[in-house]
């Protein structure tokens, strides 16, 4: 058999979280794992735990780098790049791949692949996909034993101290005056007025799976939010637990509801009882009556929770990964991460294809492309009408309460409205630098902006990068930064126990 030496790492380009580049030359006698990602893809943000335990039990002898080789142009960013590592609390050194360059010279063809490369620095696997924590590790044992390591493990990062990190989505409530904030960086939501004021949080604020009241229950990087007002309840899409939590704000407590907690490796249409059910990735949630439409990210479907009969199940998508119209047992998503309901269809922020979908109920289901190039690579940032339309992994949508849709065009730094009717979608908001400014209309600048919610004249938007929350007064499109008094990071100062209902 042919032994491959592996290529060199390029010692020229950035390299992250080390203060310097790693060669392979100085890596002999340790195995070497060469993970290729790009932080916008689903399916490589599902392996970091599985690479982080290999890297942690092996580490005496074992090496992991990341290889950061960017879909979007604007992953291609170092510092869009150290907002991930950051967001993911991402320990090892990562290499920023400079125009496939390395990805080429190894000849990758997917996100994610892990290269194995053994102690004498030739190239023994590559591993395409999820779910390969037990070949990595069946290789690292073969070439280095199983002997665990004895040396203390590496620290992670500091936790980020602003009142908020990394907020993914926002849900604004006129009738009750109510904020709610998935603090998805400190794993907890936060009920506020609709100024920022009388902060309540939920959750520990440290990273965990637990039921409980609001002080005990725990949550892993929750994003999507859904009000039931009439019953006083809060549906949460719990992404990282892979979970629907419901929040009782009478009671307050937090009920799991569907999911087990893990993530299903299923991609098959199937069904079953919501709490013996696992999900992936749920991203964005809806309400729609008595049930619930769950953007689930990971499995690039669209899936249905009844709350009557306690059942979950596919809903739309074959579970491949692309952008293609049709009945909905026929149509393929590509990382849905935003949801919202108008007018008896559900519109879906379809990430990785940067497209706009419709989807109906009932029968037939179909589902359509509003705007967008209606492919994976076809992005951009293009105004105009339907097809025409280029987005860049576009991960919010919300309604006005009519026939426009507002857009969070993530990596564009821009918001957008689209008209259902004409299909035409402008921008409203944003220079397109990733930045943070007030102002008004599109002298105003966003950083990943991910999640939206209008409340009366007011537009709401979870500014990802920026980690805040901005406000905009849709009367004249002027663009400020909510402030939030008495809010902190997690265990940075006294927790206010609140013994009334979040109705603020």
């Amino acid at each position: 058999m042919v032994r491959v030496r592996a290529p060199e790492l390029p010692a020229a380009f950035t390299w992250l979280n080390t203060d310097h580049p790693l060669s392979l030359k100085a890596l002999r006698g340790r195995v070497v794992l060469l993970d290729f990602w790009t932080y916008g893809c689903i399916n490589c943000l599902h392996i970091l735990p599985d690479l982080k335990a290999l890297e942690q039990k092996y580490r005496d002898r074992l090496t992991l780098i990341g290889v950061h080789s960017a879909k979007f142009d604007h992953e291609q960013n170092a510092d869009s790049i150290r907002h991930a590592i950051q967001r993911y609390e991402i320990t090892h050194p990562v290499l920023v791949d400079c125009n496939f360059e390395v990805w080429q010279q190894y000849t990758i063809r997917a996100w994610p692949t892990v290269v194995v490369i053994d102690p004498q620095g030739y190239v023994v696997a590559t591993l395409m996909g999820e779910g390969q924590v037990q070949g990595l590790e069946e290789w690292i044992t073969r070439l280095i034993g199983d002997q665990p390591s004895m040396t203390p493990p590496v620290a992670l990062p500091e936790p980020l101290l602003t009142p908020l990190a990394f907020p993914g989505k926002v849900l604004a409530d006129a009738a009750s005056n109510r904020l709610v904030i998935a603090d998805s960086g400190h794993h907890r939501l936060v009920i506020t007025s609709l100024t920022g004021n009388n902060p309540q949080i939920i959750g520990t604020g440290t990273a965990g799976f637990k039921d409980g009241s609001f002080t005990e229950a725990e949550f892993a990087a929750p994003q999507g939010i859904a009000l039931d007002a009439a019953n006083q309840l809060l549906y949460v899409a719990d992404t990282h637990n892979h979970a629907i939590r419901c929040l009782d704000l009478q009671q307050q407590t937090v009920t799991t509801i569907a999911g087990t907690g893990q993530q299903s490796r299923q991609i098959q249409l199937h069904s079953g009882l919501a709490l013996a059910t696992a999900l992936n990735s749920p991203w964005d949630i809806a309400l729609v009556g008595p049930q619930i439409l769950i953007a689930m990210a990971g499995a690039h479907q669209i899936w249905r929770l009844d709350l009557q009969t306690g059942s979950v199940g596919t809903y739309a998508g074959t579970g491949a990964e692309a952008c293609v119209d049709g009945e909905v047992h026929q149509a393929i998503f590509a990382q849905p991460s935003g949801i919202t309901w108008v007018d008896q269809e559900a519109i879906v922020a379809d990430s990785e294809s940067s497209s706009i979908r419709a989807m109906t109920l009932g029968s037939p289901a179909i589902v359509r492309t509003l705007c967008g190039g209606g492919d994976l690579f076809s992005f951009g940032d293009q105004d105009g009408q339907g097809k025409a339309v280029r987005l860049q992994h576009c991960l919010g949508v919300a309604t006005d309460g009519h026939r426009q849709v507002w857009i969070a065009d993530t990596y564009n730094h821009k918001i957008k409205r689209l008209d259902l009717d004409t299909q035409i979608c402008i921008t409203i908001l944003g220079d397109g630098r990733a930045a943070h400014r007030d102002g008004q209309g599109i002298q105003a600048s966003f950083s990943e902006p991910s999640g939206l919610s209008q409340a009366g004249n007011q537009l709401y938007i979870a500014d990802t990068n920026n980690h805040a929350i901005r406000r905009v007064d849709l009367e004249t499109l002027t663009v400020s930064t909510l402030t939030f008094p008495g809010l902190c990071a997690p265990n940075l100062c006294l927790r206010v126990e609140s013994s009334t209902p979040a109705s603020l």
